[in-house]
């Protein structure tokens, strides 16, 4: 009896030293300066558009006005993670918060690890970064035609997009699909659901996003590692960098689906909670913010001689160097503001968006993924952090008046636009106006009775046609002096 009581004892003893570890464990470690900076961020939600007057959100508010079921986000400083937080529900159907460790879809963030994996074959002198993609290529060839006019595609042209070659995405596949095999992917044959991957125009002509092409990228590093794609990727590139929880397989063990995400497009769950995309390379990658931290601070230090986990700083260099354009690099995007360089990817998937940032030096960096399909709230999340942790010459907004305009007189615009086979809807709902594309559904701010713009068009600035008093359609303003119009047509 005393052997039994003292077994009890011992046990209680154990069983409270677990509690107090996994309470040790879940309690912010954060310092009380770290924790004001968190505060300001969540405080502090800024849009390209500053309205004149207007404060700036908190992150809740945005979470409501964008029906973000739930996001994660991560914030690097001097090259090392600062801090790390889940919000909302990774499934609210199951009541499961987001936490830091949460696993998201990062959709074509994809192409920036696979990049990565592209490199390491160069660096270990496996492939030539300059040579004719269907040299590497063993199980399929790319089928050179007419349009490519002699010229052939590079490995440099897969990873810049300059390749010339046609499908930007892909819609993934539902648990219960047949999947296609890489294969039947590049040759557009059952059970793909996505057209043959071919030449569009000319390589080396001009940059077009091409999600075709990284999935050959795919192929080529199975053909020439002789490994299947997802462990090549977690030997050589995920698993030296520390990111010890992501993976780009399609099969997920029972242990890991309670961390995953379920995406949803507004309030709607996605059918069977994700889809599946064997395009692993361009949209395959489930990882969170804090792995992902990983990433962005393994190019920071290689690129200034700190780390070589991956590559070496000459060919970190090459990473972030835009091959054709001013932005296109080797499985990222350059933006230059005024002489302050970042580099930087977003993603979407069914379901999942996703956005990080880098600078070039100083070390700072953020991540943002969330299980909702609108984007815009990443970036007015990443120039909120920005602005708390002072980004050189990253954030400045476009300054703007609103006015009202009455709604008696907002039924004049109203009605259906057609441009290039895209059909816009816009509607009025509660004294305001919405327009309408492709499922999303965005309000309109007027600067004028003619003039508006869209917190979801960063950028971009639109005016209405009228003649009479009668709106004949409306203009789009892109940046470089393009118009586009679309066409009332009800």
């Amino acid at each position: 009896m005393k052997h039994q009581s003292s077994k009890a004892f011992f046990l209680l003893l154990l069983l409270m030293l677990l509690c107090v570890t996994l309470k040790s464990q879940t309690k912010s470690k954060y310092s009380d300066g770290v924790k004001n900076k968190i505060a300001q961020v969540e405080n502090n939600l800024a849009s390209w558009v500053e309205i004149e007057n207007t404060p700036k959100w908190n992150l809740q508010e945005r979470m409501n006005f964008y029906k973000i079921k739930g996001l994660s986000i991560a914030v690097i400083k001097d090259c090392r993670l600062e801090w790390a937080k889940g919000y909302g529900w990774a499934d609210s159907a199951e009541n499961r918060p987001v936490t830091p460790f949460t696993l998201f879809q990062a959709a074509s963030m994809s192409k920036s690890l696979n990049a990565l994996g592209m490199l390491k074959l160069a660096k270990d002198k496996n492939i030539d970064l300059n040579s004719d993609i269907n040299s590497y290529l063993r199980s399929w060839k790319f089928p050179y035609d007419s349009v490519s006019r002699g010229k052939k595609i590079s490995i440099l042209n897969l990873l810049s997009h300059t390749g010339g070659i046609n499908i930007s995405g892909f819609d993934g596949y539902a648990k219960t699909d047949s999947v296609p095999n890489i294969i039947q992917i590049l040759s557009g044959s059952k059970p793909a659901n996505s057209d043959v991957v071919r030449s569009v125009f000319e390589p080396s002509s001009k940059y077009k996003y091409s999600g075709g092409g990284t999935v050959i990228s795919q192929l080529i590093i199975e053909d020439v590692s002789g490994k299947n794609y997802a462990d090549y990727m977690e030997s050589n590139i995920l698993r030296p960098i520390g990111m010890q929880n992501s993976f780009y397989t399609n099969t997920i063990s029972k242990s890991k689906l309670k961390q995953l995400a379920t995406g949803y497009n507004g309030d709607q769950e996605v059918t069977m909670k994700y889809h599946i995309y064997p395009e692993k390379a361009a949209a395959g990658l489930w990882t969170n913010p804090t792995e992902l931290s990983k990433y962005v601070i393994e190019i920071q230090r290689s690129l200034i001689g700190k780390s070589n986990k991956l590559l070496t700083p000459k060919m970190t260099k090459l990473m972030l160097t835009p091959y054709l354009d001013n932005s296109s690099a080797l499985g990222v995007f350059i933006e230059d503001k005024d002489g302050t360089k970042y580099f930087r990817h977003g993603g979407v998937n069914e379901g999942f968006t996703s956005l990080y940032f880098g600078s070039v030096e100083n070390g700072n960096g953020a991540i943002v993924m969330c299980n909702s399909t609108d984007k815009t709230i990443l970036y007015e999340i990443i120039n909120s952090i920005a602005i708390v942790y002072k980004w050189k010459n990253y954030y400045k907004p476009v300054l703007k008046k609103v006015i009202k305009i009455d709604s008696s007189e907002l039924t004049k615009y109203t009605g259906k636009y057609t441009s290039n086979d895209r059909e816009y809807i816009i509607s009025q709902d509660n004294g305001n106006l919405f327009l309408e594309l492709m499922g999303q559904k965005w309000q309109v701010y007027f600067t004028s009775d003619t003039d508006f713009f869209m917190y979801q068009a960063p950028g971009i600035s639109h005016q209405f046609i009228q003649s009479n008093n009668r709106i004949k359609g409306f203009q789009i303003k892109l940046e470089g002096g393009k118009d586009i119009f679309v066409k009332k047509v009800v």
